[in-house]
């Protein structure tokens, strides 16, 4: 057995072992062999394929030691270089909250940047900021009241709750990585439970936790048959507490409800985008895996609405030649692997079901590898038919494979016409589009005409509500009320937005059927809609970017975050070479010129040695470093390469700004610069 310090700073290179930082306390673990080489293999997991092809299945359990390992390195110098850390930590902290430290808040916010960019600003989308707080009646008419719920077990002599389906999962791939020599039966048996698990009810699940003996898993306790809990944070709305709300578990629902106002802004004109980057919030069961399982995250999300009719997009042609990591259902069905697939072949075979989820498909890929995650640990996975929601034409999720596995990062969906009509039904309110026909056509048309004069007499304030009730109603309600009104004289009528029921009597509203010519074509938009979960983009972009490498003497492995400069929390440092009054006086010209130019910097007047403030920059991520060390010219070094070139101290903050500004490339600096041998 080895001892590893699971905080680390550093990896001895000697040992492999990972070493102590400050006063924490180490842990044994078996022996993991090959961490370096585990470290390396990460990031090259076609080659790892290669390499280990011909291995054992009894590898599996080596094979997650080293993820374990490699996690957690990550992990402890993501905490302890203060990118995020446990929310409350004085007070013990909170299971699925955490906070941002400052560099983990300079990512966070240099991707949202570049997603605004990347989307809002470029595809001319409308961006919107609604509340937080949302009153119960717009969840209800969602669905979330009803239905955003997961299935809980509890421990039967503690309380602790658990999601069954978890436990269940669990057990299953437990059984498959630590037992290769399995009955061939058994491993099939526990592959199938994997693949039908979302569509076990609660009975089902509750029968599969007790046929495999599944426990508590801290405890041994036995536990509870499952029941649903309801995943949203319910509050109430005023002082009266009459108002039910809830704090919302996505930010697409205050889109949905100002489509009319939106539609209305962009000039009536189909299609259009609407985005919005918020908080969401889920009351999360046994939260865990950190940034990946949260009860508060940052969503960004785009609702594109479009005619059902045409689902075509203008741009498409620009990334129709993409090729990238596609896994279709047939394959997942069939037993097969991700591959590779031309987004426009995808969409030309019907694999993908029309133009602007493609293209939005495609956005997305050039979104994330832009960010700096690897393009071959990167897929599509099309959601299988007992994942699809009945509503939804087709659905894929942008899935990035981290040490946890491949964790879904992007949901694509094209979700038809559903949520515009469940709020349409619900609200009284049409949420429609008008489009001019070429020629006028004759149709016979239900006519509802509210009497305004009658309705305002009768119910004053409220008669704006009751008209739009009244004009929304569909054809059966309408002749259903006509005739109640022919035969009583007056009807009942429930009008939601007021949530009461009024009498209506047969001078408030004349309900009849014409023949009509009609110039326009009135209907209910489709929506497709990429969701992006920051925090799991972020947390696995830490992954695809860390990396260890020998210290210029070689006795030790040094962390490096290899940002591309589009994310980096800080684009560059300034150093002194030594404590000297001029070349303090230089370091502090350079810093104030890379703040008038927008710059992101760090400026290091210690003595520490040059090395280690290297060292502790790139632990950052920063990705250029300036070193100080005459009064007329200065070195900048970069990151990954280590090289560095001799710029002159009026001209390094232009130089940095086109190389983080993706103006030029280091090769570029390079080329046009001399270089310099420390």
């Amino acid at each position: 057995m080895l001892t590893y310090f699971l905080r680390v700073n550093k990896i001895s290179a000697k040992s492999s072992s990972l070493t102590q930082v400050g006063s924490w306390n180490p842990i044994t673990l078996p022996q993991i062999p090959n961490l370096r080489r585990f470290l390396w293999s990460y990031h090259h997991p076609e080659k790892q394929r290669r390499i280990s092809s011909g291995q054992k299945e009894s590898d599996n359990m080596s094979e997650a030691l080293n993820r374990e390992a490699f996690r957690q390195a990550v992990v402890n110098t993501l905490e302890r270089r203060l990118f995020y850390i446990p929310s409350f930590k004085i007070y013990r902290g909170v299971a699925g909250l955490y906070d941002y430290g400052p560099p983990g808040c300079a990512v966070k916010s240099n991707v949202l940047a570049y997603w605004r960019q990347h989307f809002v600003l470029e595809e001319n989308m409308l961006e919107v900021d609604c509340p937080c707080v949302t009153p119960e009646v717009v969840l209800k008419a969602s669905g979330h009241v009803d239905k955003f719920t997961d299935l809980m077990v509890k421990d039967e002599k503690t309380g602790n709750c658990f999601r069954a389906d978890h436990l269940l999962k669990d057990f299953c791939k437990d059984k498959l990585e630590r037992e290769p020599n399995l009955d061939p039966k058994k491993q099939a048996e526990l592959r199938h439970v994997l693949a039908v698990l979302d569509d076990l009810s609660a009975e089902e699940l509750g029968a599969k936790l007790k046929e495999y003996a599944i426990t508590a898993p801290d405890t041994k306790n036995p536990l509870s048959d499952p029941y649903p809990f309801n995943l949203m944070f319910q509050t109430s709305i005023g002082p009266s507490g009459t108002l039910p709300g809830y704090m919302r578990p996505e930010t697409a629902q205050g889109i949905f409800v100002n489509f009319k106002d939106l539609y209305y802004y962009n000039g009536s004109k189909l299609p259009f985008a609407a985005a919005q980057i918020g908080q969401a919030f889920r009351n999360e069961i046994s939260p865990r895996q950190g940034l990946l399982r949260v009860r508060e995250f940052t969503l960004a999300e785009i609702e594109h609405f479009v005619d059902p009719e045409d689902k075509s997009h203008p741009k498409f042609t620009e990334v129709a030649n993409l090729e990238f990591l596609m896994f279709p259902r047939e394959d997942q069905v069939s037993g097969e692997s991700a591959r590779k697939i031309p987004i426009g072949q995808a969409v030309a075979q019907g694999i993908v079901n029309n133009e602007t989820l493609g293209y939005f498909i495609g956005r997305v890929y050039l979104f994330l590898t832009n960010l700096g995650i690897d393009r071959d640990r990167l897929r599509f996975r099309q959601h299988l038919a007992n994942e699809m929601a009945h509503y939804a034409a087709d659905c894929w999720d942008a899935e990035i494979e981290c040490s946890f596995g491949w964790i879904e990062c992007v949901g694509i969906a094209d979700r038809s016409a559903y949520d515009l009509r469940a709020h349409t039904d619900k609200s009284g309110v049409a949420l429609v589009a008008h489009e001019k026909l070429p020629e006028p056509i004759e149709v016979e048309k239900l006519v509802i005409a509210p009497v305004k004069k009658e309705l305002g007499l009768a119910f004053k304030g409220n008669q704006r509500m009751i008209v739009e009730a009244l004009e929304s109603m569909d054809e059966k309600e309408a002749l259903e009320l006509k005739a109640t009104l022919e035969s009583k004289g007056e009807a009942e009528f429930k009008v939601c937005t007021l949530d009461k029921v009024v009498t209506i009597k047969s001078n408030m509203v004349t309900i009849s059927k014409e023949t009509k010519k009609e110039h326009q074509k009135v209907f209910t938009p489709s929506v497709i809609e990429p969701s992006f979960g920051i925090g799991r983009i972020i947390y696995c972009l830490y992954e695809h970017s860390f990396y260890t490498r020998p210290s210029r003497d070689g006795d030790e492995q040094l962390n490096v975050f290899r940002f591309p400069p589009l994310v980096a929390p800080i684009k560059c440092t300034v150093f002194p070479l030594v404590q000297n009054q001029q070349y303090e006086d230089v370091a502090k010209q350079i810093a104030r010129s890379l703040t008038a130019a927008g710059i992101s910097h760090k400026i290091d007047i210690t003595g520490t040695s040059i090395g280690k403030r290297y060292a502790r920059t790139d632990e950052l991520g920063v990705p250029f470093a300036i070193t100080v060390d005459s009064t007329t010219s200065v070195t900048v070094r970069e990151r990954d390469s280590k090289q560095q070139i001799r710029v002159n101290v009026d001209e390094v903050a232009t130089v940095i700004k086109e190389v983080t500004e993706g103006l030029s490339t280091w090769g570029d600096v390079l080329w046009k610069y001399p270089t310099h041998t420390a």
